[in-house]
């Protein structure tokens, strides 16, 4: 591994939007863009300082950051690794998106914002509890008084477990296996990925820190900000026992 690219050197980068390809399909994309979007305008419309401006933690290759500067809201990002953002800034509209390289739960930027936001499951690239609460503490610092932070992350997959096994597959194809494996008593998580091409097999893992929903909560409430509400999708499906995921937004209090 690149130490200086975190997870996401050159070989991950070179694939990665391949790779998920299902997921920059606009069906995808469009419902967070859409989310994230009404957020900023609710902000502009307020008169909130930050002027509808959004922060993104983990913005890669530009899958959420393009389309929704393309939306009219200004986008600036936070990201370790500088193979995914060469990606981005060789796409249409990336060279004008600014990027600032570092960990995004340190890494301080010119603010405020009215709308930080981590999706896919990024908050869970900070490896310790300690790096995801001082993510929150570090985007209540940029956020403006009424702003908000959104997250959108899986639920741990733990009822999937039957005693004695700690993996669960979540793609088996002649071309790629993947598989989770979890630490029930330390919430370390590590994502396996298996290619096979022209009969040669590699193999990758990143590991992450699964966490729950009222640990979120908890972090939000340590770095002063409260819950404003959460989903199970960008479409705002209500989030519930069996829902698999969540999007949940915190708000930092306007006085």
């Amino acid at each position: 591994m690149d130490d200086e690219d975190g997870y996401f050197p050159e070989h991950i980068a070179a694939t990665y939007d391949e790779s998920l390809a299902d997921m920059f399909q606009p069906e995808s994309v469009r419902p967070a863009v859409d989310f994230l979007a009404e957020l900023a305008g609710l902000a502009g419309l307020a008169g909130l300082a930050g002027h509808g401006r959004a922060l993104e933690l983990g913005i890669g290759t530009g899958r959420i950051a393009l389309p929704l500067a393309a939306r009219g809201v200004p986008v600036h990002g936070i990201d370790l690794s500088q193979a995914m953002v060469a990606r981005l800034r060789a796409k249409p509209g990336g060279d004008a998106i600014g990027v600032t390289i570092g960990d995004f739960a340190t890494t301080r930027v010119d603010g405020p914002f009215s709308v930080a936001y981590l999706v896919f499951n990024t908050i869970m690239n900070l490896t310790t509890q300690d790096a995801q609460v001082a993510c929150f503490r570090n985007v209540s610092d940029h956020l403006a008084p009424g702003g908000c932070f959104v997250v959108e992350v899986m639920v741990p997959e733990l009822r999937k477990l039957p005693p004695g096994q700690h993996a669960v597959p979540f793609h088996v194809g002649a071309e790629r296996l993947g598989f989770d494996t979890y630490d029930t008593a330390t919430q370390a998580m590590s994502s396996h990925h298996v290619r096979v091409a022209d009969g040669q097999a590699t193999y990758f893992e990143i590991p992450f820190r699964y966490v729950w929903p009222a640990e979120l909560d908890l972090m939000a409430r340590l770095a002063g900000l409260r819950l404003r509400e959460r989903w199970e999708g960008w479409t705002r499906e209500p989030f519930g026992h069996d829902s698999g995921r969540h999007v949940s937004v915190w708000e930092k209090p306007a006085h």
